[in-house]
């Protein structure tokens, strides 16, 4: 069963990507071009495919990802999901989830240490010992590399693990499995990660779990709009600038 759509009493001129007095000063400089730019920034948040207090979380997710780091962002979407309802418990769950980002490293890493090695006639030490491939599978969530699993099964944490110590059943029941996947979904296809084969693996489980394409594209219209942190961020150091050097001439 879907989750039932769910509205907040903020409006979504509050609750988008956009922090006010930036854009009051785009408006001001750019009229036309923010005009154009809200269509797109917005539409997450005015289209009703998802509840406002998933667009919220996502949000959080792709704002807090450490390939982000953004504290304006991550601050007004977490005030966002509080008033769209979101517990505690739930923003939590996001900030593990976005500070778990940093395993593929090792998903991108380990298979090419291991073709490198080969290459060079070297093993994973417990190969050498007489040990079987380590061929393995990490708990459902795709398919380790050729050797992989064995070369992290003692480094805690590093082998898919992490995904059991999530709130039980994430992966395993409606909706929050099909949260757990948009949530992945946009992590992995943010800009700033842009990891193909997280992304893939996700959208294909979101998929089986009944998402439709269209709630899928609003997770990756969630991740671009994560590009207006450009003008959060740059607009009111310009605008502090050019006032410096008014006061200077």
């Amino acid at each position: 069963m879907k989750p039932t759509k769910q509205t907040s009493s903020t409006p979504a001129r509050e609750a988008g990507p956009w922090d006010g007095p930036a854009l009051a000063k785009v408006r001001e400089w750019d009229p036309v071009w923010v005009d154009q730019c809200l269509k797109m920034s917005d539409s997450p948040w005015t289209s009703n495919i998802l509840p406002r207090k998933e667009v919220e979380l996502i949000s959080v997710a792709v704002n807090a990802g450490c390939t982000n780091l953004s504290e304006g962002g991550t601050r007004r979407h977490i005030r966002g999901a509080l008033e769209a309802g979101a517990t505690r418990e739930e923003i939590l769950m996001i900030l593990k989830i976005a500070s778990l980002l940093a395993i593929h490293t090792c998903s991108l890493g380990a298979p090419i240490l291991l073709e490198e090695a080969k290459a060079a006639g070297m093993k994973p030490g417990a190969e050498r010992e007489g040990g079987d491939a380590g061929l393995r599978q990490d708990e459902g969530r795709g398919p380790m590399e050729h050797g992989v699993g064995r070369l992290l099964r003692d480094r805690p944490g590093l082998d898919g693990s992490h995904h059991r110590r999530e709130p039980p059943g994430l992966h395993q029941r409606d909706p929050l499995a099909q949260l757990a996947e948009f949530l992945s979904i946009a992590v992995d296809a943010s800009i700033t990660h842009m990891y193909a084969p997280g992304t893939r693996r996700h959208i294909q489980a979101a998929l089986k779990l009944g998402a439709t394409m269209e709630e899928i594209m609003e997770v990756l219209k969630i991740c671009v709009s994560q590009g207006m942190q450009a003008s959060n961020l740059g607009v009111p150091i310009l605008a502090e600038e050019l006032e410096r050097i008014a006061k200077e001439a």
